[in-house]
């Protein structure tokens, strides 16, 4: 197995893996060996944090190492050596060896994780929900250390976690309950980010996000990161140069410290995966605050910048003192639109609505509820998660057009790109599309979930809510398996299933969770209403 195997999005080749000279998304064969070299790295640190005392110093190579090997996140060889550097020297500085005799097979600086791809299949699929799981947790965890945030539990379960990967001698009884606190961890750290985020930024409020590009310089900022957006907005502060979001940046309207900015204008464009040619020939550079990078056009390459975990060899990186003065310059060399440009959505609508987060939702939750009992509101459905190139996506704007009049739609993600420019009206004076943020906002779903549950003294599961999942990468893994852990029942789940997910595990999920692939919204959504 010397070429690269990767299986770990949804857009994997032929619905098996990636094994060619490079995968789909563009990672080359060697970054994806690399990738699990370091991997490999962050077992044995893992292995050696459990009979050490493991640092401060520990948890961020932990996390910034599981972070860079997420999809569509770090494509810079030289990135990821440093990393695998970095892994040896804290594992010798903690002062202990690779253990002999375990599995996968020790190398000089970490095991030999091709081994864990040809495994039992089961205990394969289980190892590889764990470890994509733990990548997803180590992104939000990133999210919030950078403001301040940490959870040491959560800290905890990474070396339990990575550590568990290198156990020979474990099945199933002891991998199935690591899945499920995979679960609950993600839960702990997006609630951690929930409250980093608003004790930074304010609490979210409803807001209506133009889809115009003014006339002049301009800056679009993309991915995730709201502190990077904040650093970047403080440093075009009277400089003559707007901002736009992009992708999952879109939420950053509806928080109030960031919303006071003058210059953050509106948001650029839609999902990442439109990126290629949504940026081909704006006159503005483009600023990658984490995932969602696609390898950039030569048309753009010039113009486009990364920082923090995301990385591209040729590309400007922005290091740890975060000064974006290079992206400032180019943004006011490249001087902009002469003219404003209006943008449309997939649909054709000029406006976003975003900001209904749980601290917005739960304050109007009387005016919920009383809608419900009068029969107002006659279901709820969760259509979000990750947007994406595979063909059949357009399942989710025809299942958000035919849901009943008198539904409310909550989202969350970049997957709300295909139906978040419709205007499916009101109910009750509130918006029938709710936008609830980031894929981390998953929590904000959750709270209200719980919420009405308690308020109508059943279970989230005798709600008349129903979730419409749309996966890509590890993100999207984390949180259904926070679900799952939550006990949460009847996903549906596409458009595709993992490859990852073996028969048997699949079998046990659907059995245990009646977790179901998407047909088609006309079958499903007669089967749910039923």
């Amino acid at each position: 197995m010397s070429k690269m195997f990767c299986f770990q999005c949804e857009q994997t080749a032929g619905g098996a893996a990636c094994t060619g000279g490079a995968g789909v998304c563009g990672k080359q064969e060697d970054t994806a060996n690399l990738q699990d070299a370091l991997t490999g790295a962050l077992v044995a640190l893992a292995r050696a944090a459990q009979s050490a005392e493991p640092s401060a110093e520990t948890y961020r190579i932990l996390v910034d190492g599981l972070f860079a090997t997420g999809t569509n996140v770090n494509f810079d060889n030289a990135a990821i050596d440093a990393l695998i550097e970095q892994a040896h020297q804290e594992r010798l500085a903690l002062g202990a060896a690779i253990p002999a005799g375990s599995a996968p097979t020790p190398t000089a600086d970490g095991y030999n994780l091709q081994e864990v791809w040809g495994a039992d299949e089961d205990i394969r699929s289980l190892k590889t929900l764990i470890l994509l799981g733990i990548r997803g947790i180590a992104a939000y965890a990133q999210h919030a250390r950078v403001l301040g945030y940490v959870n040491d539990e959560v800290n905890a379960f990474f070396v339990k976690a990575l550590a568990a990967l290198g156990e020979v001698d474990y099945g199933k009884p002891e991998l199935l309950p690591l899945v499920l606190e995979v679960g609950k961890s993600n839960f702990a750290v997006m609630e951690l980010l929930d409250s980093a985020n608003t004790q930074s930024y304010g609490t979210p409020a409803p807001t209506s996000v133009s889809r115009v590009i003014e006339a002049g310089p301009f800056i679009v900022a993309s991915g995730h990161d709201l502190h990077d957006l904040k650093l970047l907005l403080e440093q075009t502060e009277g400089k003559g140069v707007s901002v736009y979001t992009h992708g999952e940046l879109l939420p950053a309207h509806a928080y109030p410290e960031l919303a006071a900015y003058p210059q953050l204008k509106g948001n650029f464009g839609t999902a990442w995966q439109n990126q290629q040619v949504e940026f081909d020939s704006i006159p503005a550079p483009v600023l990658f605050t984490t995932n969602c990078l696609m390898p950039p056009r030569a048309s753009y390459a010039d113009r486009a910048f990364t920082t923090s975990a995301v990385g591209y060899p040729g590309l400007v990186h922005i290091g740890a003192k975060k000064d974006f003065s290079p992206v400032i310059e180019r943004a006011l060399e490249l001087g902009g639109y002469a003219e404003p440009v209006q943008q449309a959505g997939i649909n054709g609508g000029t406006e976003l609505l975003c900001g209904f987060a749980h601290g917005t939702v739960l304050s109007v939750a009387d005016t919920v509820i009383d809608a419900v009992k009068a029969g107002a509101i006659s279901h709820f459905f969760l259509v979000g998660g990750c947007d994406g190139a595979k063909p059949g996506r357009n399942y989710y704007t025809r299942f958000v057009q035919q849901a009943p009049a008198n539904s409310i739609i909550l989202t969350l993600a970049c997957g709300k790109y295909r139906f978040n420019d419709l205007d499916l009206g009101t109910i009750g004076g509130l918006p029938r599309i709710m936008d609830m943020g980031q894929c981390n906002d998953a929590y904000s779903a959750i709270k209200v979930a719980l919420a009405l549950a308690e308020a109508f003294e059943c279970g989230v599961n005798d709600l008349p809510l129903t979730l419409v999942l749309s996966w890509y990468e590890q993100k999207a893994v984390s949180i259904l398996l926070t679900l799952l852990y939550l006990g949460i029942n009847n996903i549906l789940l596409g458009p595709s299933l993992p490859a990852f997910v073996s028969s048997n595990v699949l079998d046990f999920l659907v059995e245990n969770f009646n977790i179901a692939p998407t047909s088609t919204p006309e079958q499903d959504l007669a089967r749910i209403l039923a």
